[in-house]
């Protein structure tokens, strides 16, 4: 008889490891400090602790509630290498039986030499960043990598029986971009007869080494962002699955939708063979008109955020779907690999906010509590019901969630606050107070932030030295940067930031509201990991944040400096957020700080500020009909925060791995006088849309990916320039990288930089020459 499904599972778990194991192991095996067999040593004991660890949460050791869905990278990477969906330019790291090693699946992701790495973009409305597929007519699928199935194995013979999880192949495909050799018209959907009986021949060997459940992840079902007809992505799902539930020995299959309702996909759903289907309730209502036998998996449970919620609700609502089903189960609605570990973990939280929240740990323990609920009735767990509900009415009742002041400030907004002047009276006067050349250069913020400048955070946090010691060796390490990029040659300067351990949390350690944490890592791309600040209560800011630390870099050069901040949008994308109110309420608090900040700033003499908002596209929602209002008050927090200022004045922007064409009307009505974009890895693909949409103030496509190690050759970036400057207006374009250069090295950096300078300097002589 098939094993049920179990009463409790989560749809994944940090992979990280408590302490970024994962991440500090994979950065030595890169450096060539480490073998792959430490480096598969420590993945091997990292899977172990997850086990282990989940089973001591309440999760069953043996009933395939614990998911196995770990990865050195991406998952998505994990998907296309495992169905041998290796771009054409790195065939040569395939070996002669059709598989690919660590070092080579390390390689799509980062490139080596000439060869640029995948793409890489936002998955769905959240902060984790996927590499992009490549997939044409060409490419041959095949079972290259049993990596998921040795896994599985792994945990059989340490007393497990676990879940296996692996992007479905819906979401891989439409996830997926067409390869440069793909004919026009060609849709990666098109191959997917050609890649399903990967997938049944991966079915099959998961069944071998005793799996009993997989879990296909197909949140592209939930999206209407897809640029695929609904109709067509309806009818492929019907044949996957169809075809996938025929294979004639496999485990039973699950398949989970998360961030969103499935809609008319979840019908399609019911309407094959397979045993389970997951729907997010946090994101979506109850659904209605179906009835099935099939178990139905409630994710009520938000494994996209930190608060810990009404369990009452979330209990009343696993109670509804029965009336759907008569098998029904619980699970978080997302993987938790969005949330850090465990608060308890937490020890500079207060303890009253600790009280509201549950990370990855606390959330296995909510779901746990709820099976024992589904299988006993709501008296077994009401203990536990209550708790959560005194906790939330502690939360709505404290000090500091609610501000008078604040929340009287942004009742008394008018349609003039979210307004500047005419762009061309705007423009004349910038040109008029900063005298920039044809072709600008900038960066976008950040510059490397070296050992010796985390060392200097570190010594201050302990009261090793003080807090002038610390301000003396960041004013030092600003002066370097500011020599640096004089020696370089570039146009508009930045401080570097050395100052700020995280773009976003370093304003929530200013602003009031926010709570930062100390081991709260969550993986954002690769091996990068970002603590997302809580962001509680009203916000407001009690004093200048960047002020300082601007003024001291104007004064170190007769060169336009930009003032740094980070816009309201990204902060709430890349923070845990308040559930108790409107986005739009909490993104206008947060800029009218920021508004604080740019009217000092600007008082000070600071003549460019930049607000980035690289998270512009990442909270777009899912469903089209919720996204009028989302880019309603997301352009008008940003207009809010920068609206204060004079015409001349000049306001920039940044937005990085975006699909810019998804939201150009929104970015023009930013009304941002430059916008700075992420472009290389894509090499421009965002041209043309830039050109079509006639967008009409500065903009500043990436030269170069700063997400990889490569430095970019002087004939590349001039490509590049070449590529922007014969679809957009010549006054219009600036010259920058992709992104901030954080996460780089020094000499790379420099490197890099100064081939830029070259190539646009060559792109200056040309227009000379050509009597422009």
């Amino acid at each position: 008889m098939p094993a049920p499904f179990p009463t409790g599972t989560i749809l994944g778990y940090p992979r990280i490891g408590r302490r970024r194991e994962l991440k500090k192991t994979v950065e030595a095996f890169w450096a060539g400090k480490i073998t792959v067999d430490e480096l598969e040593a420590t993945a091997t004991s990292l899977r172990a602790a997850t086990r282990e660890r989940l089973a001591s949460l309440g999760l069953g050791r043996t009933d395939s509630s614990i998911p196995s869905g770990f990865s050195y990278y991406d998952h998505v990477l994990d998907a296309a290498v495992t169905v041998g969906a290796v771009p054409t330019r790195f065939q040569r790291l395939v070996k002669a039986d059709g598989t690919i090693d660590l070092a080579g699946y390390f390689t799509i992701a980062r490139g080596e030499g000439a060869d640029t790495p995948a793409e890489m973009t936002k998955w769905f409305d959240s902060n984790y960043h996927y590499l992009v597929p490549e997939i044409g007519p060409e490419t041959n699928f095949h079972l290259a990598s049993d990596r998921l199935v040795r896994e599985v194995a792994e945990a059989t013979t340490s007393g497990f029986r676990t879940r296996p999880v692996i992007v479905g192949p819906i979401t891989f495909l439409l996830l997926s971009k067409p390869s440069e050799g793909a004919p026009d018209g060609y849709q990666p959907l098109d191959s997917l007869d050609d890649l399903l009986p990967v997938y049944a021949e991966l079915l099959a060997a998961l069944t071998a080494v005793g799996a009993e459940w997989v879990q296909f992840d197909e949140p592209a079902l939930v999206s209407e962002s897809i640029e695929v007809p609904r109709d067509v992505v309806l009818a492929a799902t019907k044949k996957a699955y169809d075809l996938l539930s025929a294979v004639p020995v496999r485990p039973q299959i699950f398949v989970a939708a998360p961030y969103g309702p499935l809609d008319d996909a979840l019908p399609v759903l019911v309407g094959t063979p397979i045993e389970a289907i997951g729907v997010d309730l946090v994101k979506g209502d109850l659904p209605s008109g179906i009835s099935t036998d099939k178990t139905l998996v409630g994710g009520v449970i938000d494994g996209h955020n930190v608060w810990r919620g009404d369990l009452e609700a979330a209990f009343a609502s696993l109670e509804s779907l029965r009336g759907l089903s008569p098998n029904v189960a619980v699970s978080s609605s997302t993987s938790l690999f969005h949330v850090p570990h465990d608060v308890d973990d937490e020890p500079l939280l207060a303890d009253q906010l600790k009280s509201w929240l549950a990370f990855a740990d606390q959330k296995v323990g909510q779901v746990a509590t709820l099976a024992v609920g589904l299988s006993l009735g709501r008296a077994a767990i009401r203990d536990e019901l209550d708790a959560a509900s005194a906790a939330l009415e502690d939360r709505h009742h404290a000090a500091g969630v609610r501000d008078g002041a604040v929340r009287a400030r942004a009742a008394a907004l008018t349609d003039a606050d979210f307004s500047r002047g005419d762009y061309a009276t705007r423009l004349q006067a910038q040109d008029d107070a900063l005298h920039l050349p044809f072709l600008p250069t900038t960066t976008i913020g950040s510059f490397p932030q070296t050992g010796d400048i985390r060392k200097e955070r570190a010594a201050l946090v302990s009261g090793a030295i003080s807090t002038e010691q610390y301000k003396q060796a960041m004013r030092d390490e600003i002066k370097r940067v500011v020599d640096l990029q004089e020696e370089i040659g570039l146009d508009v300067l930045v401080h570097g930031e050395p100052e700020r351990n995280d773009m976003v949390q370093y304003f929530a350690e200013n602003l009031d509201g926010f709570a930062v944490t100390q081991n709260g890592w969550v993986q954002s791309y690769g091996s990068r990991c970002t603590r997302p600040s809580i962001l509680w209560g009203d916000v407001s800011r009690p004093k200048p944040i960047t002020v300082e630390w601007s003024t001291y870099t104007q004064s170190l050069t007769a060169k336009p400096v930009k003032g740094m901040l980070t816009g309201p949008v990204t902060i709430l994308a890349w923070s845990f957020v308040r559930d108790d109110q409107q986005l739009r309420d909490t993104a206008n608090q947060v800029a009218l700080a920021l508004r604080d900040e740019i009217e000092d700033l600007e008082a000070a003499g600071i003549g460019i500020i930049q607000v980035d908002e690289p998270a512009l596209r990442e909270l777009l929602p899912l469903k089209k009909k919720n996204q009028p209002d989302y880019l309603d008050w997301s352009v008008g927090s940003f207009r809010l925060a920068t609206a204060g200022v004079k015409d001349r004045t000049q306001i920039h922007t940044h937005l990085c791995y975006s699909e810019f064409g998804v939201v150009i009307d929104a970015i023009n009505r930013l009304d941002a006088d430059v916008t700075s974009i992420e472009a290389a890895r894509s090499k421009m693909e965002v041209v043309p849309d830039i050109k079509s949409s006639g967008f009409a103030r500065g903009i500043g496509p990436g030269v170069y990916d700063i997400h990889s190690p490569r430095v970019p050759s002087v004939e590349e970036v001039s490509d590049l320039i070449d590529i922007a400057l014969g679809s957009i207006p010549e006054r219009q374009v600036w010259v920058n990288p992709d992104c901030g250069l954080k996460t780089r090295g020094y000499d790379e950096t420099v490197e890099s930089l100064t081939n830029i300078l070259a190539a646009t300097r060559a792109a200056r002589a040309a227009r000379v020459g050509a009597g422009v």
